[in-house]
């Protein structure tokens, strides 16, 4: 190319910054869409906490003496609460909300222990869900 100097403009061979960078906000995850993402990953985890306390109800009802009727109904319905939770994610309060059903399945152990032994399981996954939401958001 030449200017109107009549000089050849030739580029920098020292120069390494590469291509020049889109103009606009940079993504850090690299995710088209970061937020729906984690709306995904956090309802993931609740499904899978819905097939678990589901699954655990025959060992609670073999198990669980005489509590077993009580203890079944709390699974049953924080397995539904779980399930309402996973679908109200685009809402911004489903991830406290999310927070406290993990809170109240560790306290369903009271119950059973085997539920305390899932509650602490999923809040740490739960905790893990979070911390991605919060790398890939920010």
């Amino acid at each position: 190319m030449s200017d109107p100097t009549g000089s050849t403009a030739r580029p920098d061979p020292t120069d390494h910054s590469g291509p020049s960078e889109p103009a606009g906000p940079q993504r850090r995850s690299g995710l088209r869409d970061p937020a729906a993402a984690a709306r995904g990953l956090g309802a993931g985890v609740l499904i899978l906490e819905t097939v678990v306390l589901l699954l655990a109800i025959q060992p609670i009802r073999v198990l669980g003496g005489e509590l077993s009727g009580v203890a079944i109904a709390v699974v049953c319905g924080l397995a539904l609460a779980a399930v309402v939770l996973a679908g109200l994610m685009r809402r911004p309060w489903a991830w406290h909300a999310g927070t406290a059903l993990q809170v109240l399945v560790v306290a369903a152990g009271l119950l059973h222990w085997s539920l305390a032994v899932v509650g602490v399981i999923f809040g740490a996954v739960w905790l893990y869900a979070g911390h991605v939401r919060r790398t890939i958001l920010s």
